[in-house]
C-alpha cells in the first residue's frame, strides 16, 4: 500500500511520514501480509533443510577441549544432534584483535544453548586456535558454550572457519547435515532482525533507504566500538560484545598479525 501525506514544517527528509493512526494501521496491516508470506517461505526452506542428504565421517577423530583431547562423537553428550559454530582465530592476537564477526555470532549463540539442549541439540564452538590462547579468551568472554580446537583437521570437523555447521549421530555413526556462512548466519543473531525493524535499519550502504535518510556506512561498521562507544575498526576498538565484559579496557593496538591494523 502506498500513501501520501502532506509535509509539515517539522518533517525531516528521510524520516517516516507523519500520518494519523488509522492510516498508519492500514500500512502496517498491508506490510503484515507480506511479512507472513516471508515467514511461510522460510518455513518451506526449513523443510527443505530437513530433507538435505548427509555425509558420514569418522566420529572417533579427536578435537582438543579445556580438559584435553576428546572424540568428536562425545561432543554430542548423548544427544542425537550437534550444532557448531566455527570461530575464526588470529594466532597471537589479544582479545580485542580477534574476529569481530565471529565474536558477534558467538555472543548471540550462548543464550540459545539451553533451548537447543532442551530440544536434544548439543552446542559447541570450534576454532583453529590453540587451547593455550583460546582458554584465556573464553574466560574473558565468560562463554558457557564449550570451545574446542580443531587445528590441523580437515572438513567436516575442521576446515574453513566462519561456518555454522550441524551434525547428526546415529549410535556410533556421525554425519554432516548442514552448514552456512556469510549472511546465512544472520538468523542466529537477533540484533540484525531487531535493527531491520527500526526506521534507520542497520545503517549500511547496501540497504534501500528512503531518500534523505541517514547516510549508510560499510557493512558491519558497528561490529567494533571504542571505549566512548564510537564505531571504529582501528586499533582503539574492540568487537562490540567485548564491552559488556567487566574487564574490558581501552586499548591502543589490535596486535593482529604483528601490526596495529586489522
Amino acid at each position: 500500500m502506498t500513501f501520501i501525506s502532506t509535509p509539515r514544517p517539522d518533517d525531516l527528509p528521510g524520516r517516516p511520514a507523519i500520518v494519523d493512526h488509522a492510516t498508519w494501521q492500514s500500512a502496517v496491516d498491508d506490510l503484515l501480509v507480506r511479512e507472513k508470506a516471508h515467514t511461510h517461505t522460510g518455513d518451506r526452506l526449513a523443510a527443505e533443510r530437513r530433507r538435505l542428504p548427509m555425509v558420514e565421517f569418522d566420529g572417533t577423530v579427536e578435537v582438543v577441549g579445556a580438559a584435553g583431547p576428546i572424540r568428536f562423537i562425545d561432543l554430542f553428550d548423548g544427544r542425537d544432534e550437534l550444532a557448531v559454530y566455527k570461530h575464526m582465530w588470529h594466532d597471537g592476537a589479544p582479545h580485542q584483535g580477534q574476529c569481530e564477526g565471529c565474536t558477534v555470532t558467538a555472543w548471540h549463540l550462548q543464550d540459545a544453548t539451553p533451548y537447543l539442549a532442551a530440544r536434544g541439540v548439543s552446542s559447541a564452538i570450534f576454532t583453529v586456535g590453540v587451547q593455550d590462547e583460546v582458554e584465556p579468551y573464553t574466560d574473558f568472554m565468560d562463554y558457557r558454550v564449550p570451545w574446542f580446537s580443531v587445528r590441523g583437521l580437515d572438513e567436516p570437523i575442521g576446515g574453513d572457519m566462519g561456518f555454522y555447521t550441524v551434525y547428526l549421530r546415529d549410535g556410533d555413526r556421525t554425519f554432516l547435515t548442514y552448514r552456512t556462512t556469510g549472511r546465512g548466519l544472520e538468523p542466529l543473531a537477533g540484533a540484525f532482525g531487531a535493527l531491520d525493524r527500526t526506521p534507520y535499519g542497520r545503517g549500511e550502504t547496501w540497504e534501500d533507504t528512503p531518500q534523505g535518510g541517514p547516510e549508510g556506512d560499510h557493512a558491519c561498521w558497528y561490529w567494533r566500538r571504542d571505549a566512548d562507544g564510537n564505531a571504529t575498526w582501528g586499533p582503539t576498538g574492540r568487537p562490540t560484545p567485548q564491552w559488556t565484559r567487566p574487564d574490558a579496557t581501552p586499548e591502543t593496538t589490535l596486535g593482529r598479525d604483528g601490526s596495529d591494523a586489522g
